[in-house]
């Protein structure tokens, strides 16, 4: 059995070239009207920027869509494979046709096809990249190898992208709107813990941390030190003076520990039930009875 070759190579590999120097479409391109063709349901990517959509829609509009779109012919009507942001700015740019190759495609290689073009000009951010990834593995059964294959990319590429998914999605949100790098997101994965992740993030927002000032962070936090007891501050003339009042008043060892936000923890001892209650009636008084 012949081993199905990957995408890689890119769109140029389905748009075949003219030798007629005097026609301005490639061999076996059609112009047909724009709104026949539909969005391609399996387009991994979910953003598209509006102002450099109207940029490609103005240099549409003085030169003309150069390169056709990929589509495929469903019923009377197209659906695209790729060219999506091309397509977009076309409408914006009022063109009534477009130039296009079809092609006889399955759902599967739709989104492969798609996933490479986004993947070739870098139009995807990494967590629709990854969602790709794992649409090919879940829904087609692909490995990640033959993901990989694919998309001409290392399996541990392919691997390391999927693994944002496990990010919490207040981490996902940060990586998507660009506050955070995936840099940034590939080191908070160390951090199993959903309440270490959100920590560490709130820190690297607030201090403008850099991909290696994040990846000490979290070696740190897994190492504990991020869970050792924070300094408190000294007992004042006046805490230990009121210690000694307890202690003699109760006839028992007290200890007072305050923290940072004038909060604090009083603890008395008791070594015996007797010891217990006359503590109990030294504090109630009249009230101890019960």
């Amino acid at each position: 059995m012949s081993k199905r070759r990957g995408l890689g190579k890119g769109l140029s590999a389905l748009i075949p070239q003219s030798d007629d120097s005097d026609t301005d479409l490639p061999a076996g391109a059609l112009e047909i009207p724009v709104d026949q063709i539909a969005p391609n349901p399996h387009q991994p990517r979910q953003e598209f920027d509006q102002i450099q959509l109207r940029e490609l829609a103005d240099s549409i509009t003085e030169h003309g869509l150069i390169q056709p779109l990929i589509v495929t012919q469903v019923g009377l009507s197209y659906q695209l494979i790729a060219g999506e942001r091309r397509w977009r700015a076309s409408q914006l740019a009022g063109l009534e046709t477009v130039p296009v190759i079809v092609k006889e495609t399955t759902p599967q290689q739709m989104l492969e096809l798609a996933l490479v073009e986004n993947i070739q000009r870098a139009d995807l951010n990494p967590l629709e990249e990854a969602r790709a990834y794992a649409q090919l593995m879940e829904e087609f059964g692909l490995t990640q190898e033959a993901v990989a294959e694919r998309v001409s990319k290392s399996r541990t590429a392919v691997a390391n992208t999927v693994r944002l998914l496990n990010l919490t999605d207040e981490t996902k949100a940060a990586l998507a709107s660009g506050t955070i790098s995936e840099g940034h997101a590939r080191a908070l994965l160390g951090l199993k813990s959903d309440r270490d992740q959100l920590k560490a993030l709130a820190i690297i927002i607030e201090k403008s941390l850099t991909v290696r000032q994040t990846e000490a962070l979290v070696k740190q936090m897994l190492s504990g030190d991020h869970l050792a007891k924070p300094k408190r501050p000294p007992l004042t003339p006046h805490d230990k003076a009121m210690l000694e009042k307890f202690e003699s008043r109760l006839g028992t060892r007290v200890e007072l520990s305050r923290t940072e936000e004038e909060t604090g923890k009083l603890t008395i001892h008791f070594y015996s039930e007797e010891e217990l209650q006359a503590i109990f009636n030294a504090i109630l008084g009249n009230d101890a009875q019960l």
